[in-house]
């Protein structure tokens, strides 16, 4: 015989910690529910020796409470999207979402996902439904999802429900993918580039300036330059080092505030190449979030409430609240959302096209594939443009240099000569 330590619950709703002895973890599991019990969590010991009630591994209820306390405040949504895909892979099983989650939080060994399900499964155990559970992790799952989740509960289409929203998720993670491979390049070329030009500023020209100086004569003017630029790094480089740390702080702290957020978020959409990304980047998170929620039988207005929460410029949103009120006083969505004036033409034809042929969701969705493709070539191009920027403007610093230093050793030669 086994030995099983589990946590239960009674009939009158009290958790129960102990453990028994069965022949496997099914017969277990028939032992609890013959005492009256709700299992919410059954393991094998693995000494095979009685484990004291409220204990394990040493550790208190107490403390392992504090400790799955601290992780769940940690959870964040990163823990989104694996969630969905292990709960969608057991349910198409044929198992229920309320065992699928009881196992998963048995089985998984990420500490983050499975905080998560423990968390979801006690709700559950709890007579909670699993839309209901996940509204107690809103730093996991934003009200779209729910939504969605709940819809398909009450249709009994989950695990279309979960297809989609699984979908939808791995493509906003490939685009932010895409978006930090298409930086990393240009990063590290600044990032070189800057420590070439310290070593410059800093090391090599005051030695070139002291090596010049023993020479005699008068410097080019280039040369000059090049030996003020050098002594202002050294003499003020911490200074205006600490000056900027202190500017991007201050600046970092007044756009998380509400007016600091609109006012940036306005000068971005006037940049150009970066003003043309963002409006692609709300045309994408609008399509895609709008029909993944139509096409899962959220109501309209909902729908329209839930993707306006989605865009993430401010004053884009702002522009889109107001298209929903008037989408809600019976206006025609591509009329209303012509009204806001950052929606290129063609997109506003597609969907003119899909409501007067009662295929908007469809619409929706080439309206998405489109503008994922059209994406991944802006950010083809801004690497491009960046990177090829960042290194012709060290191409002529480093040349400016070159020729500050061969003009004043021609000059200091020609002096030399003349004596």
């Amino acid at each position: 015989m086994a030995k099983f330590t589990y946590t239960a619950r009674d009939r009158s709703g009290q958790t129960v910690n102990s453990s028994l002895e069965a022949a496997n973890r099914k017969e277990a599991l028939r032992v609890l529910a013959a005492r009256g019990l709700q299992p919410i969590q059954v393991e094998e010991s693995a000494t095979g020796k009685p484990v004291a009630t409220g204990k394990t591994k040493g550790s208190t209820a107490v403390e392992r409470k504090a400790r799955r306390k601290d992780l769940v405040s940690k959870l964040s949504r990163r823990e989104r999207l694996p969630f969905f895909q292990a709960l969608h892979d057991l349910t198409t099983s044929g198992m229920s979402a309320g065992e699928s989650v009881r196992l998963l939080s048995i089985r998984l060994q990420d500490p983050m996902l499975r905080t998560l399900c423990i968390g979801l499964w006690e709700r559950l155990g709890e007579g909670s439904s699993l839309s209901q559970a996940m509204t107690d992790f809103p730093t996991v799952f934003d009200g779209s999802g729910i939504n969605l989740i709940q819809a398909g509960e009450a249709t009994g289409s989950l695990n279309d429900v979960l297809s989609r929203l699984i979908a939808h998720l791995s493509e906003q993670k490939e685009l932010r993918r895409q978006l930090l491979t298409a930086l990393a390049y240009p990063s590290l070329i600044l990032i070189v580039s800057g420590g070439v030009i310290v070593f410059i500023l800093l090391f090599l020209m005051p030695r070139m300036e002291a090596l010049l100086s023993s020479l005699g004569g008068k410097l080019p003017l280039s040369t000059q330059i090049l030996v003020g630029l050098s002594n202002f790094a050294l003499h003020y480089g911490l200074f205006i080092v600490g000056a900027a740390i202190f500017g991007g702080i201050s600046f970092w702290r007044w756009r998380l505030t509400k007016a600091g957020r609109a006012k940036t978020d306005s000068w971005l959409l006037r940049l150009p190449l970066v003003g043309t990304f963002l409006v692609s980047q709300t045309v994408l998170s609008f399509s895609q979030t709008l029909s993944v929620l139509l096409e899962n039988g959220i109501n309209a207005s909902e729908a329209l409430r839930m993707t306006e929460r989605q865009i993430t410029n401010t004053q884009h949103r702002q522009a889109f609240k107001e298209a929903t009120e008037r989408v809600l006083q019976g206006e025609a969505m591509a009329r209303a959302l012509q009204r806001t004036g950052f929606l290129p033409p063609l997109v506003l034809d597609q969907l003119s096209v899909g409501e007067n042929t009662g295929n908007v969701v469809p619409s929706l969705k080439k309206i998405a594939t489109a503008y994922r493709k059209t994406i991944s070539d802006q950010l083809s191009a801004f690497t491009q443009i960046l990177a090829n920027g960042i290194l012709l403007c060290v191409f002529a610093f480093v040349g400016f240099i070159a020729f500050s230093v061969v003009m004043a050793v021609f000059q200091l030669s020609s002096t030399i000569r003349l004596r």
